[in-house]
Parts: structure tokens; C-alpha cells; sequence
């Protein structure tokens, strides 16, 4: 992002008017136009030197299908998302921007608010695929693993660990407390409720509440929702929270 926090998007449009009244829509939402190029030329020219959120491509480009060209080229080069912009109803065309596999698509003349839906769309799938990625390539937590995360968030010289407002982890009796009481745990809300703590601030993914807690032995997402709401029903405050589609977490 910029260093005001605003997402970085790249227009390719051979249309004047058209990259004008997106760059303007697009400001007025928020999103900083880092480039507006016509072809598709240009557009790899700038992605050379620069990383921008998302770009947006005019399907058609110089009335030719340079457009999907150039969403092929960023598929196979770069790590950014792009969305089509179309007025194309024909399905040859559309089946061969399907196979780049855009991240959306915008028709013309195309709505602000329906624009910044799919931008927003667009950028939380890319991020999501991405968290789901960095978890996969990630070694699986083990015990030993897990004690030392907590260790290194113990917050005092007590054997403690700090988390939501009010509540503790006792690393040595290995029990929560909520402002000063215990709260009682079975051993899976316990187990998973130490993993969330040890990784604070990030995701719990599925896969990783299902390896720690159960040991791979036949758990699905079902058993963990299902433990997560009765550990819910157990704690005093919305601590855990949903990260859609993935998993849990505790901020820090």
C-alpha cells in the first residue's frame, strides 16, 4: 500500500474517457491510480519496475484480444490479481478470458459501487489464497514447538501469558483464567485454546486445529467449528474470532 494505506491499481484502457471516469471513481473510493495505460505494451513496460495491487484490463484492447494477452503475461510474471473490464457479451471471447482466470470482472458502462464490490472482492480472495498458501508451506506445530511460542509470549515473570482483555494463560497449571477465576476446559478446548494463544495475531488455519487437537485421527472443520462454539459458550468475551473460509484467531 501507499504510505496513506491506499491500494495501488493500474488501469489499461485504450479508451480516454473511459480510464478517466475509472481513475476518478476509483479516487473517490479510496484507491490510488498508480498508472493509466492504453495498450498492452505500456502496461508491461510499467509492471517491470512497479508492483501494484491489482490491475484492471480492458478486455479488448485496441479492439483485439491484446487483453487477455496481457492477463496471461501477469498470470505467468507477477504475483497481482487483475480483473477484466468488459462490453463483450460473446462467449468465444468470454471462454478465452475465462482460462486466465481473472479475479473479476467489471462490464461497461460499469457502476462505482458495483466497481469498488469487485475490486474489494478481488483483493480479499487474492489475500485469502495467499494466508492459505503461506499455511500449507508452513511445518506442522508440534508440541514442543508450541510450548516455546508460549514461553516467548510469557508477559512477566510470572508463567502467564496475556491475551484478549482480562484473561490469562497459566503456562504451568496449564488453565485459562478470566480476571482471576478459572475457567473450566475440556482437554480439546484447552488444547485449542493454547494453540490460538500461542499464535496470536494470526490465523488457526483448519488443518492446523485439526493436527494439534486431534492428532489427524478423523476430525473435519465441522469438529472444530463445533469446538470452537462451545468454547464460546465458556469464555466470558468474543475473543476468538472467524477469519472466513480458514480458520480462528486471537488479536494481539
Amino acid at each position: 500500500m501507499d504510505s496513506d494505506g491506499k491500494r495501488q491499481i493500474l488501469i489499461v484502457e485504450d479508451d480516454e474517457i473511459t480510464a478517466l471516469n475509472l481513475n476518478m471513481s476509483l479516487q473517490k473510493h479510496g484507491y490510488h491510480v498508480v498508472q493509466m495505460c492504453s495498450d498492452a505494451e505500456s502496461a508491461k513496460a510499467y509492471l517491470k519496475s512497479h508492483t501494484p495491487h491489482i490491475v484492471i484490463i480492458d478486455i479488448s484492447l485496441q479492439e483485439s484480444s491484446d487483453g487477455i494477452k496481457l492477463a496471461k503475461h501477469v498470470k505467468a510474471q507477477y504475483a497481482i490479481p487483475f480483473i477484466f473490464l468488459t462490453s463483450y457479451s460473446d462467449d468465444d471471447i468470454i471462454t478465452q478470458a475465462k482460462f486466465t482466470e481473472p479475479y473479476g470482472y467489471i462490464v461497461k458502462p460499469f457502476d462505482p459501487s458495483s466497481l469498488h464490490a469487485t475490486i474489494q472482492m478481488a483483493l480479499f480472495r487474492y489475500d485469502v489464497e495467499n494466508q492459505r498458501i503461506e499455511e500449507l508451506n508452513t511445518p506442522k506445530l508440534e508440541q514442543i514447538d508450541l510450548e516455546r511460542m508460549l514461553h516467548e509470549r510469557q508477559s512477566s515473570e510470572k508463567p502467564i501469558v496475556l491475551f484478549g482483555d482480562d484473561y490469562f494463560l497459566d503456562l504451568v497449571a496449564c488453565e485459562t483464567f478470566y480476571k482471576g477465576k478459572k475457567i473450566k476446559l475440556t482437554k480439546k478446548e484447552n488444547a485449542f485454546l493454547r494453540l490460538l494463544v500461542a499464535k496470536l495475531g494470526h490465523v488457526v488455519t483448519f488443518d492446523q486445529a485439526i493436527s494439534y487437537v486431534w492428532e489427524d485421527h478423523g476430525a473435519t472443520e465441522n469438529s472444530v467449528r463445533t469446538l470452537v462454539w462451545r468454547l464460546r459458550n465458556k469464555l466470558q468475551t468474543d475473543v476468538i474470532k472467524n477469519a472466513s473460509g480458514m480458520g480462528y484467531y486471537i488479536e494481539d
